[in-house]
């Protein structure tokens, strides 16, 4: 039986608050979607915002996808090209992907790999301003090998080769559709950037920027009998409370996205039992950074700098890393504060599960901690509650963004850290500002002016290697490089650079999955960050009446719409 999908109306109040929704009986051949924050183009190519993404992930399809687990499943590709089954070359320069057979677009025509090529042109273009070209990034060549194969060529060894044409980022584009609309005209073409033709489950019908969108089955779907709904519709506008109140305490909506709620409320709506809140994770690690130059004010424009002001006066010494780290007790930072929505982890990488290391433990422990820093020599000499290292006190500023969370996160530690001897003086400062890339501002993260900060940040990939690039030796911020460098931390390691050398130049998912995990066990006993909680990628609200839903935290979370189906 086909179903049909179409996202409730959602109707605004004069206050502009997300207000009540139209009442309406649900048919079982439409599926109703929210998404708070509205799609405003449908191409990936020129907006970064996770709702047009998923908004054109419906159309639009790649070589193969990210499943929620963290391993690609092929998608317009009929398997995934490794080492062993001769489609990644032994020297690491070259993958090759066979087309599917019998791949139609939406509008009968058949998908070729002059398509594939021209994508990888279309996207990399100078004049074309592409978003995700860095994911072609070291591509010098895409050419058919075959009636349906193409070979990328990049311009040295990629152990991971799976950036281009992989995932919702950087899915295939019609040629005929798209061909006039390379370099400085990528923008102007808004037929095509707003009703793409696809190779996906859906068409678009109807695109009101901002507003809806509504989509019909695709009758070209390589899938017989797929998708199971007749329409679809993302209805955007509101807020992620009304949202998703629709689906978990009226029913008048399929599915909500991006619940930034309370756990508490989020617990409360779910009682009602019409909906589900569902989580995924990805790897996302809220941690405390360890700041190993000094932030001393005295050092002028040289603060937070190796060259200029040195290394920190007793950060540097690792027992006080280590009782740092064994003061905090992360269950209770997970459970009252994130709820189902966080994980307690010492692990900087956490997802997918290959990659985490059984390595790590860490319980509180204030006791040890305290031991810790006694066996070490870091003693009160002078009886006034904090602890001196070196003849330096162990008062240190802890600085991170204004959030609620994070703020209640700040009290905790703080009250753990005077248990231990360390005297915290917290700041929070307007995210805007803390993440923000004005090297003229004292208060960006990338400037560190604090002695301790936390924030969350992890791989955008399974793959590993861009997020250990970060801790490299050379890679800090400094005045000479605008504070752009990767290396927040200033911390350098000869042998953990020995290590990354080595996983870069490693081939294969399980060998390189051993080697994250190394890298990860190196930084994470030297205490150069204290990992706290493991966040979900991905936390939205699914009906009941709907089964097939796996949410995702590395792809789209409407990768497999054309499997949902409504319950009897």
């Amino acid at each position: 039986m086909r179903i049909k999908i179409m996202l409730v109306a959602v109707m605004m109040m004069a206050s502009s608050i997300f207000g009540t929704f139209a009442s309406i009986a649900q048919d079982t051949n439409e599926v109703n979607l929210l998404y708070w924050q509205a799609p405003s183009i449908l191409t990936p190519y020129l907006s970064s915002g996770t709702k047009d993404l998923h908004a054109s992930s419906i159309v639009l399809e790649p070589l193969a996808r990210v499943a929620p687990d963290g391993n690609l499943v092929p998608t317009l590709a009929t398997e995934i090209p490794t080492l062993e089954n001769g489609g990644i070359s032994e020297d690491l320069t070259t993958i090759t992907w066979t087309l599917q057979e019998g791949v139609l677009w939406s509008d009968g025509t058949p998908l070729t790999t002059e398509d594939v090529i021209f994508t990888w042109e279309y996207c990399t273009d100078e004049e074309a301003g592409c978003v995700y070209d860095d994911d072609f990034g070291g591509v010098v060549n895409v050419e058919a090998v075959g009636e349906n194969q193409v070979m990328v060529t990049f311009d040295s060894p990629k152990p991971y080769p799976y950036l281009p044409f992989v995932g919702h980022t950087t899915p295939i584009i019609q040629k005929a559709q798209f061909e006039e609309c390379v370099g400085a005209e990528m923008a102007a073409c808004t037929e095509q950037n707003f009703n793409p033709i696809g190779t996906g489950p859906f068409v678009v019908e109807e695109f009101r920027p901002n507003d809806v969108v509504t989509y019909v089955r695709n009758e070209n779907y390589r899938e017989e009998g797929k998708p199971f709904f007749d329409r679809a519709v993302i209805k955007g506008g509101g807020d992620a409370e009304s949202a998703a109140r629709a689906v978990l305490e009226t029913g008048e909506a399929d599915y909500a996205w991006n619940l930034q709620i309370s756990p508490a409320v989020l617990d409360q709506m779910e009682a009602a039992g019409l909906g589900q809140v569902q989580i995924a994770f990805s790897q996302s690690i809220e941690r405390v950074i360890i700041n190993f130059s000094n932030p001393d004010a005295a050092c002028g424009d040289e603060r937070s700098t190796l060259e200029g002001c040195g290394e920190h006066p007793f950060l540097t010494n690792p027992a006080i890393r280590e009782a740092m780290s064994v003061a905090i007790d992360r269950n209770i930072i997970a459970e009252q504060l994130y709820g189902p929505s966080g994980r307690a982890t010492c692990n900087l990488i956490s997802g997918p599960d290959y990659n985490a290391s059984p390595n790590n433990t860490c319980d509180q422990d204030i006791e040890a901690a305290n031991a810790i820093l006694d066996d070490a020599g870091v003693v009160d000499s002078d009886g006034d509650g904090i602890r001196e290292y070196e003849g330096v006190p162990l008062m240190v500023t802890y600085q991170t963004s204004t959030n609620a969370v994070r703020q209640s996160t700040q009290a905790l530690i703080k009250q753990w850290w005077s248990e231990i001897g360390i005297e915290t003086e917290l700041r929070n400062i307007d995210a805007s500002v803390f993440f923000g890339g004005d090297p003229g501002s004292p208060d960006t993260f990338q400037k560190f002016q604090a002695d301790v900060q936390m924030y969350t940040s992890g791989a955008s990939s399974p793959d590993q290697e861009q997020f250990f690039i970060s801790y490299l030796c050379g890679e800090e911020p400094r005045p000479d490089n605008n504070w752009t460098g990767a290396n927040v931390m200033r911390y350098c390691s000869e042998e953990y650079d020995s290590m990354f050398a080595e996983y870069s130049a490693t081939g294969g998912l399980e060998a390189r999955a051993q080697m994250v995990i190394a890298l990860n066990d190196i930084l994470v006993q030297d205490y150069t960050q204290l990992p706290l909680v493991f966040r979900a990628g991905a936390t939205s609200a699914v009906s009941n009446t709907l089964s097939g839903v796996e949410i995702n935290g590395w792809d789209s979370e409407l990768w497999n719409i054309a499997d949902w189906t409504r319950t009897e």
